[in-house]
């Protein structure tokens, strides 16, 4: 790692450090100061935002970076790891982290949520006189996952006809956090709101539902703000990712001229 700074660059560096995740750098934070110091202000400045004049704990900050990092449609391992090491220092349990990463597991089933209203739209699926007719258990089934979730739409009511045991099977994978888990309720929504709400998904429905649900268990719009601004920093993540890479393939071109 670089350790050789103009003033300007010490600067920097210290006031990154003073803000961010007691004293948190890395090897990318490094070579981008020391490629383009403008542009790390501007990098700095923005992600510093949230510690700065936040409303969450430092913890719980990286807890949901940790979501936005490890979620299904993003997968940056340079950032889960970075993000977990933070977690650690600041006094998060192994069993948090391991929470977390189940919570954002179950992204996933947004398949189902968008892909069957699409499916009745073009399959002779529900009877256009009696709807969608289920059983006892099925109901039951139903009212389980409200009283647990506190929410239903009506592509479960198909999803719960159509295939009893998967629905069963969802269910309890959805709702094993919240049976027997260690984050509280409205931070499980906040890392809901993250990953519904980042660049790589921009889910509506469920940022619609996890919100309503984050103010049934307290929290504030600042703190909803909050989340929002940890999330658009996702976005910064290509460089984490791509100046390694830059820097080694200019190395090796140069290696060959």
């Amino acid at each position: 790692m670089v350790t050789q700074y103009n003033e300007r660059q010490s600067e920097l560096k210290k006031a990154f450090m003073d803000v961010n995740v007691n004293g948190y750098w890395n090897e990318v934070c490094e070579q981008l100061l020391h490629l383009d110091e403008e542009f790390f202000e501007i990098y700095s400045d923005f992600t510093s935002v949230p510690w700065k004049t936040g409303v969450l704990e430092p913890k719980i900050k990286e807890l949901i970076n940790i979501a936005i990092c490890s979620s299904p449609t993003h997968l940056s391992s340079p950032a889960t790891r970075i993000h977990i090491q933070n977690a650690l220092r600041l006094g998060a349990s192994r069993e948090e982290i391991l929470e977390v990463l189940k919570i954002v597991s179950i992204l996933g089933v947004h398949t189902c949520a968008v892909g069957v209203p699409l499916m009745v739209e073009e399959f002779d699926v529900i009877d256009p006189e009696k709807g969608v007719d289920l059983s006892e258990k099925q109901r039951q089934l139903k009212a389980e996952f409200i009283e647990q979730m506190g929410y239903w739409h009506d592509f479960r009511d198909v999803l719960l006809q159509m295939d009893e045991k998967f629905f069963e099977a969802y269910t309890n994978f959805l709702t094993g956090p919240w049976k027997k888990g260690v984050l509280e309720p409205k931070v499980i929504e906040f890392i809901y709101i993250a990953i519904d709400s980042s660049t790589t998904h921009l889910f509506e429905k469920g940022i619609q539902v996890h919100l309503k649900n984050a103010l049934k268990y307290g929290a504030t719009k600042e703190e909803i703000l909050e989340v929002y601004q940890l999330t658009s920093a996702q976005g910064f993540h290509t460089l984490l990712m791509g100046i390694p890479i830059l820097l080694e393939e200019v190395k090796k071109r140069n290696s060959q001229s």
